[in-house]
């Protein structure tokens, strides 16, 4: 009898449990499922029956949203300055963050410690405190409106070099020291032995900073006044900058902008959960 009443109180718990992620989950994906229908409504029927389920259904769907994003932006131009200022901080930032984690954690050298301790500070520091300094320094090197000035200031990152660090020291030295008494010095062993057994951390840090430049609107804004150099968070604010505004145009276009971050975060979440739980939460 008790292991029946027990068997069906761990039944219960864990249908509770399902449940209430279910519940979560549905929440949290709801504002998501709004946009996307709304990209495809007429714009007079974007905003009515927001007191019902049927709001989330397009009953009317049209393209003429996405016809009236890709007529008013150059989504070639736009994705490719994304893309390519993206793509650089990330090259630079898996490598030069990786190395400077990969020292920390496994070699000992004067004033490691004090290292270790101003790159957890600085973690804190948010980009806000530092924005108009970095953007004065920017002005005075002539970068405003240049690739640098959007490259530059984010190559090196405390969190990136922290989470990092947190991996490599899990690395067991014994097999740090087989690779050098088979003849690989520091370098060798590192681009040869450490990186093929880290890609969870590589590919963490890769999510995470892809999304968060990706999102990113205020420093492109203060950087980038061109409109050539756009980047796709600068794009999509010209439409909230003509009158009259077109929240179905609007929708559309952060519809557009968000495919690469969910085809991304699909074919990357199993790297980026193993990511979080081998390196983000460890002391």
């Amino acid at each position: 009898m008790k292991k029946s009443s027990l068997k069906g109180a761990r039944i219960m718990a864990k249908t509770m449990f399902y449940l209430g992620n279910i519940v979560i989950g549905i929440i949290f994906v709801c504002p998501l499922l709004w946009m996307i229908s709304a990209s495809l409504k007429p714009e007079a029927e974007i905003f009515a029956n927001m007191n019902s389920l049927t709001t989330f259904l397009p009953i009317h769907a049209t393209l003429s949203n996405f016809a009236e994003v890709f007529s008013r932006l150059n989504m070639g131009r736009v994705f490719g300055n994304t893309f390519l200022y993206i793509g650089l901080i990330l090259v630079f930032d898996l490598l030069i963050n990786s190395i400077c984690g990969y020292a920390l954690a496994k070699f000992e050298f004067k004033g490691k410690g004090m290292m270790l301790n101003l790159v957890v500070a600085l973690m804190v520091m948010p980009m806000e405190a530092i924005m108009l300094p970095l953007y004065i320094e920017m002005s005075q090197l002539g970068w405003v409106n240049t690739l640098q000035a959007l490259v530059v200031p984010f190559i090196a990152k405390c969190f990136s070099i922290y989470m990092f660090r947190q991996f490599f020291c899990d690395i067991p030295n014994e097999l740090l020291e087989a690779a050098s008494l088979d003849g690989c010095g520091p370098i060798r062993t590192f681009f040869t032995v450490v990186m093929p057994i880290s890609k969870t951390v590589y590919a963490t840090v890769f999510i995470l900073d892809f999304v968060s430049h990706w999102n990113d609107f205020m420093w492109p804004f203060l950087v980038m006044t061109g409109e050539k150099n756009r980047t796709i968070q600068l794009a999509i604010q010209v439409f909230f900058g003509t009158q009259p505004v077109h929240y179905g145009a609007i929708m559309a276009a952060l519809v557009v902008s968000a495919i690469p971050m969910l085809v991304m975060f699909i074919f990357m979440q199993k790297y980026y959960v193993e990511g979080i739980a081998s390196s983000g939460i460890k002391g």
